[in-house]
């Protein structure tokens, strides 16, 4: 239990993301909900590159709670990831899936310029 806590101080958005408020239908926001927590609370606490993984991926999941444009590029790429047979840590290669999803729908918004028309 007290590894719980612990972990908790590299998830700042742990209860905005897991009392997020989502449509009952929507199947993807609740297996997005339950992988964060699975992975958050099996990670290794020792393991600098695991805690930085762990933040950015809080990170994620409260840009997809609070970014409705993410929260759709997410739900139209995340059934399109693909694991291999041979990973033997699946739950992390999903987790990694959705960091690198981030990474391309910010790298191609951070591109958009929108140009907003005074009336």
């Amino acid at each position: 239990m007290e590894g719980n806590k612990e972990i908790l101080k590299y998830c700042p958005n742990f209860h905005k993301i897991v009392n997020f408020d989502y449509v009952k239908e929507d199947k993807i926001t609740a297996k997005l909900i339950r992988i964060y927590k699975d992975y958050i609370f099996g990670v290794n606490i020792n393991d600098a590159n695991a805690l930085q993984e762990v933040k950015e991926f809080d990170y994620v999941l409260n840009r997809y709670i609070d970014d409705y444009d993410f929260r759709k590029e997410l739900k139209k790429e995340i059934v399109q990831v693909k694991v291999k047979k041979s990973c033997t840590d699946i739950l992390k290669a999903i987790v990694e899936s959705i960091i690198n999803i981030f990474a391309k729908y910010v790298e191609s918004t951070t591109r958009k310029i929108t140009i907003a028309r005074w009336i």
